[in-house]
Parts: structure tokens; sequence; C-alpha cells
């Protein structure tokens, strides 16, 4: 080492009071102290800065609660939520259908009826209301109708189709399921060109619906059958119009489901208002319930 050099056994070397005998001694002798009292400030900033870091990745992830905005996870939740309510309710609109049948009765429409259109017009102030205040009262309320729509229906078409509301609930998951797989592995995404032909093909099925209604209302021969037009055979090897259009209105369906994922994923990259999480669940609830509604269709036009 240097030290080990006779040389450096001045005290000029070793000991720093010396240094002060010496001309500009005192200024040498400072140089030292000013270099260590630099390097210590410069470690306590260096040991602030790592704690800051530290801390900042030892600490939880601030949610939607901490920043109030929309996350997935947080409207997953939401989603959810909905769905419980709607579940209750299906079960209630069930039993209530069904009760006449212990006495030998046919079941009954009401509890369909009533939620379906309890469910119209609550889903129509949620749409046209949502732009200046989401109210989240409205939509549960939405989702305890849409319920007992559900399991009033639901139970009219197992009482006569028996079997049927397993397999459209079946169904209607893994349409969901592979829907949500495709759209998070970025296989299918919403553009504007499909948006466009989805829009068009949205209002021609709604204009054949409400056709089909007053066809079936007013007793026209082209519309006779459970289900008015849908149930006249085509020409493509006696298969009913009904399950041709259904599989459409299925595909329609699915991709209305992209636009609600799509609706959500942008939202949480704006940093929407934690708020429209419930928008995002209200979309999929109508989306899934009309998926639903199709595809028990579907099976019942199949099995007639």
């Amino acid at each position: 080492m240097a030290l080990n050099n006779p040389a450096f056994n001045n005290p000029a070397f070793q000991d720093q009071r010396a240094v002060q005998s010496y001309p500009g001694g005192p200024q040498a002798a400072t140089i030292g102290g000013q270099t260590q009292t630099a390097s210590a400030q410069q470690a306590a900033v260096d040991a602030a800065a790592q704690a800051r870091l530290e801390g900042m990745y030892a600490a939880p992830p601030a949610g939607a609660i901490e920043t109030d905005r929309m996350t997935v996870e947080d409207t997953v939740w939401k989603t959810m939520g909905l769905f419980a309510v709607l579940l209750v309710t299906a079960v209630a609109g069930w039993l209530w259908t069904m009760a006449p049948v212990s006495s030998n009765a046919a079941p009954t429409t009401i509890p369909w009826i009533v939620g379906m259109l309890g469910g119209f017009v609550l889903a129509l102030i949620v749409s046209f209301t949502s732009a200046k205040k989401v109210r989240p009262a409205l939509i549960f309320a939405y989702a305890a109708f849409e319920g007992l729509f559900v399991g009033g229906i639901s139970a009219f078409f197992e009482f006569l189709w028996p079997g049927i509301v397993f397999q459209a609930t079946l169904a209607t998951l893994s349409v969901v399921g592979v829907t949500l797989a495709l759209f998070a592995s970025g296989k299918i995404r919403a553009s504007k060109r499909l948006t466009k032909i989805w829009m068009i093909a949205m209002i021609g099925y709604l204009v054949f619906s409400l056709i089909n209604l007053v066809l079936m209302w007013t007793g026209a021969p082209i519309a006779g059958g459970v289900f008015g037009i849908y149930s006249q055979p085509s020409f493509l090897f006696g298969i009913p119009w009904g399950i041709l259009i259904g599989v459409f209105v299925v595909i329609m369906a699915a991709y209305s489901l992209v636009l609600d994922f799509d609706l959500i994923q942008r939202g949480v990259r704006n940093g929407a208002p934690r708020n429209f999480g419930w928008l995002g669940g209200f979309g999929i609830m109508v989306t899934v319930v009309w998926l639903y509604i199709e595809i028990l269709r579907i099976l019942a036009i199949a099995r007639n």
C-alpha cells in the first residue's frame, strides 16, 4: 500500500491537525472534512430515494376507491353484484310462475311480462340519463326486473320443454366465455367497420321483430306458430327460419359483448370516474340476457 512508503510517514499525511502548521494548511485541512460531509449528504439523499422507491413497491397498488377511477377489477365486482341480484329475483320469478302448477293449473306468465316491461322502461331511463349522471339504484332495479323476467320465462319454457333451461344456460356461458377469452387474448377487437355492420344488422333485426309481433297480433297466416315467422319452415333442408335467424342474432350478441368489453377497456384507459363501472356492468347484463333469450328460443324452435 502507499502508506507503507516511508515518505508518507510525515505527520502531514497522517494527522490532519499537523497540516495547520503549513502554508495554506487551514484550507487544506478542511478539504477532507468537506468531502466527507458532501459524501454523507449524498448518501443520505440516496438512502431517502431508495426508501421512497421501496415504499412505493411495498405499498399496495392504488385501487378504484383510492383513485375514484374506473378499473377492470372494480367493474367486475359491480357486474357480479348485478348478476347476484338478477339470480335472486330469477328464483322468485321461477317460483311465482310455477306456483299454479301445484294445483294442476298452467304456469302464469305474469312474472316475466312484469319483468319484461319494467326492465324495458328502466333500460331506456338508464341509457338516456347516464350521460348526465350514473344512478346505480336504477341499474340495480333493472337487474331485479330482468331477473323476474328471466326466471319467469325460463320456468315457462321449462314446463313446455323439460331440460331446455340447462341447455340454454350452458350455451350462454360457453358463448360468453369464448368471447371473453378471444377478446382478452387480442384475437378479436371492435372496429369501426364491424360496428357499422352490427348497427345496420341490429336495426334490421329490430324492425323484423316488430313486424313479427304485429303479424302475430293480427293473426296473419305467415305468423302462425308459437314464435310467429320464426316458426315457419325455410326452403333449406326444412330448417325453420327461426334457427337461421337465431344463429345470426347470437353472432350479433357475441359482437355486442365485444363492444361492452371494449367500452370498459377504454373507460379504464381514459381514467373514467369509478361510477362508470356500473354502466359497464349494465351493458354486459343487457347483452347476456339478450343472448340467453335468443338461445332459449333457438332450442325451443328446434325441439318443437
